[in-house]
């Protein structure tokens, strides 16, 4: 079989018996060894500030990482951005990103085989998230796990100590009751406070990851792999005696939405969930954890606690939906057994804490999350979620929230009904990742 030259560059440096093995995931100590890494240019979604935090307590970890840049891209432009770069010689050595982007990204990415990656080392080292990186038919992984991001819930303590509720709720069940002790309404049923955005789509931020982890907490995978190999929606459409049916998750979310329920809270004619809650008009928030530094900073007299992603009452097991950030390498990198070895390292316990202070995100290395951070209550919740967070393969972001959208706004406008919306998008969702 021909070998391409991303794959001869890879296989000869991987031959050497000096390149990192796998367990340094989670012992990689440095001792501050010559430059064998070389220059690594990474191309990714994260903010370069953040990421300018990480590689400089990378470097102070281990030398060898000195010569690492970074260079933001915007996610909606990251797959073309490759695709050019690939076609004219000039692509990065890692691309990093979350799984909502591998779906588009992996026919510009080279995975990694278990020959060099094997499936228990990589298991032992990550949280169960990182899965989602693993290649079809047993060709590999596509990334190098990183960091995660789990979605989670912001509270206005304010809101709810004054209307004599001590915490915020844990499961579901505790949040539609928490509806009229909180939620203020005219006589004529207009919101002047609102319980949680829920129920509409276009101007509830992170509504894709939210009905996500209400899927994922159903036990509905959204996206799996048929007989024949081929990726495909389960949005529980389809559901046989016994198991969770998709229309009990959108009947759930839309409730929200409809103003002849009493848990009747939130309407499309209300603003952007996030401005909302920083102007003090929405006691929950569903977010990602590293906003809380962007909320601590638009508005510092906003006194808010984040809490664990609620769960069902009856669950037993704990689900979240979250981003998974994983170091990719495309193919054509110039240095991509140097950028193999970045990875590894920037994904080891080494640089791990490090990166997780500087980005506001959660360790993906499984010896990492025992060492929470007892100053930080926020980082204590995100650390103790990753565990238990999980993630589907997606078309792209914007597909999915056309999608999304366009089954939430059918059944709260009367147009469908659950079935037929559930139906639609699954069908939709299923053309798109088969594209």
């Amino acid at each position: 079989m021909k070998l391409s030259l991303f794959q001869t560059i890879l296989l000869g440096v991987f031959s050497l018996g000096a390149l990192v093995g796998l367990f340094v995931f989670a012992t990689y100590t440095s001792t501050g060894g010559s430059n064998a890494i070389g220059v690594v240019v990474i191309w990714g979604t994260l903010p370069s500030k953040d990421m300018e935090g990480v590689l400089a307590a990378a470097e102070l970890a281990d030398t060898t990482l000195k010569d690492l840049t970074y260079v933001q891209k915007d996610a909606a432009t990251l797959s073309a951005s490759i695709a050019t770069a690939i076609a004219t010689g000039a692509a990065p050595d890692l691309v990093l990103a979350s799984q909502e982007e591998l779906r588009v990204l992996s026919r510009f990415i080279e995975p990694i085989p278990l020959s060099t990656l094997p499936a228990s080392d990589f298991a032992n080292a990550f949280v169960r998230a990182g899965g989602l990186f693993a290649a079809p038919g047993g060709a590999g992984y596509y990334g190098i796990p990183f960091l995660i991001d789990p979605l989670v819930l912001f509270s206005n303590r304010s809101i709810l100590s004054s209307s004599g509720i001590a915490r915020p709720p844990a499961t579901w069940e505790a949040l539609v009751g928490l509806v009229p002790n909180i939620a203020i309404l005219t006589p004529t049923r207009q919101i002047t406070r609102g319980l949680v955005a829920l129920g509409t789509y276009d101007n509830v931020r992170n509504a894709r990851g939210i009905l996500s982890a209400l899927f994922l907490q159903q036990g509905i995978p959204i996206s799996s792999y048929a007989s024949n190999g081929n990726l495909a929606a389960n949005l529980g459409d389809g559901a046989s005696s016994g198991e969770a049916h998709g229309s009990s998750v959108v009947g759930f979310y839309t409730q929200f939405a409809d103003p002849s329920k009493v848990s009747y809270t939130w309407n499309t004619s209300l603003p952007d969930s996030e401005q909302m809650f920083l102007s003090g008009d929405l006691a929950l928030y569903f977010g990602y954890a590293s906003r809380a530094r962007f909320l601590k900073a638009a508005n510092p007299n906003l006194d808010f606690i984040v809490t664990p992603l609620p769960q069902s009452a009856t669950a037993r097991t704990k689900r979240a939906y979250g981003l998974m950030y994983a170091f990719m390498i495309p193919r054509g990198a110039t240095n991509g057994a140097g950028g193999y070895q970045a990875a590894v390292l920037l994904s080891g316990s080494a640089v791990q804490a490090a990166a997780a202070h500087a980005t506001g995100l959660a360790p993906v290395s499984v010896s990492e999350l025992v060492n929470v951070p007892t100053t930080d209550p926020i980082a204590a919740v995100a650390y103790a979620e990753a565990l238990y967070t999980e993630g589907w393969l997606s078309p792209a972001p914007m597909e999915v929230d056309r999608v999304f959208s366009g089954m939430i706004g059918d059944v709260i406008s009367g147009r469908s009904t659950l079935e037929t919306a559930l139906g639609n998008a699954a069908r939709s969702l299923s053309s798109l990742l088969q594209q």
